[in-house]
């Protein structure tokens, strides 16, 4: 499965065709390259990528996922965006999008609901928790209300994009 990098500010698509020891064949951006790809110490590495030789330090960064690189003559901040970090997005931008619908972006399995139909709740507030992908992701209310409805139970298997609870 492809992987995509944020690389400052340019998005690249990374799927990894072949592997053979250190010698990769990689696709980026619907283009082929052949690797030779050495890890030489903790956090540096050697690449040699059309006849060209690379070093390269990459340390982890303060969030999950994120990098500094460094090779001799740049600097750049990456973030590895893979299927998990894709689902926390999406749920980030669902719950700040301040809608009184809490959905999922992904199918997954109700694993618990900490409030009724008729309670009020802050914004913030845990309403729901989702399983999906081996990642558990509480969904908060994005506004002060009261549960209107509850459309799902715990244990239940939900659809990306099912309405789950409502919030007037």
């Amino acid at each position: 499965m492809p992987i995509e990098l944020k690389i400052d500010t340019r998005r690249a698509k990374i799927k990894i065709l072949e592997q053979d020891g250190t010698k990769y064949k990689v696709d980026i951006d619907d283009r082929i390259y052949d690797l030779d790809l050495v890890k030489v110490e903790h956090d540096a590495y050697s690449i040699i990528v059309e006849g060209q030789s690379i070093n390269m330090e990459m340390i982890e960064g303060d969030d999950l996922n994120h990098y500094k690189v460094n090779t001799i003559n740049n600097y750049y901040e990456i973030e590895v965006i893979d299927a998990a970090t894709r689902y926390r997005n999406a749920s980030k931008s669902n719950l700040d999008a301040g809608g009184n619908t809490i959905s999922t972006p992904m199918p997954g399995k109700i694993v618990k609901i900490p409030v009724n139909v008729g309670d009020t709740v802050e914004k913030g507030q845990t309403v729901i928790v989702v399983s999906a992908m081996k990642m558990e992701s509480e969904y908060k209310s994005a506004v002060d209300g009261i549960i209107k409805s509850i459309h799902v139970n715990e244990g239940d298997a939900v659809e990306g994009h099912q309405p789950l609870i409502e919030i007037e």
